[in-house]
């Protein structure tokens, strides 16, 4: 179930030039920038977790009967550095599943360049294909 995307991101720039007694709107550039990760599904059990499959690594704790309507996505730890616990994340082209969803999880350490959606039991053979990341 592996799908490679494109993240997408926007990176906003300020003008900071001012002279003397002027007062001056700021107006924001805005550059696009993205990057290629993995996208995959988990659900809370300890097969896929640790020994608290209820709890993520932010402390939440999830519904294990419906988890997915915690709309939760882990990233893998190099994503984890820009993107923090709280940070959400709009994504678009999984039908039904569309949505805004929140960094609340860290994946294992051998992943990279990864990010795993929280979907329960009867979810977890879906098939993510034109997916759109976009942080909001």
């Amino acid at each position: 179930m592996n799908i490679n995307l494109l993240v997408s991101s926007a990176l906003v720039l300020l003008p900071s030039t001012v002279k003397q007694g002027e007062v001056k709107a700021n107006k924001a550039t805005i550059i696009p920038t993205s990057e290629v990760v993995t996208v995959t599904a988990y659900t809370p059990s300890v097969e896929e977790c640790d020994s608290t499959p209820n709890i993520t690594a932010s402390g939440f704790k999830i519904d294990t009967l419906n988890p997915k309507r915690h709309k939760i996505i882990a990233v893998s730890r190099d994503l984890k550095r820009k993107w923090k616990f709280g940070t959400k994340i709009k994504i678009t082209g999984m039908g039904k599943h569309d949505g805004t969803y929140i960094v609340k999880d860290v994946m294992n350490k051998r992943y990279k360049k990864r990010i795993d959606i929280l979907v329960g039991k009867q979810d977890k053979k879906f098939k993510f294909t034109g997916i759109k990341i976009f942080k909001i």
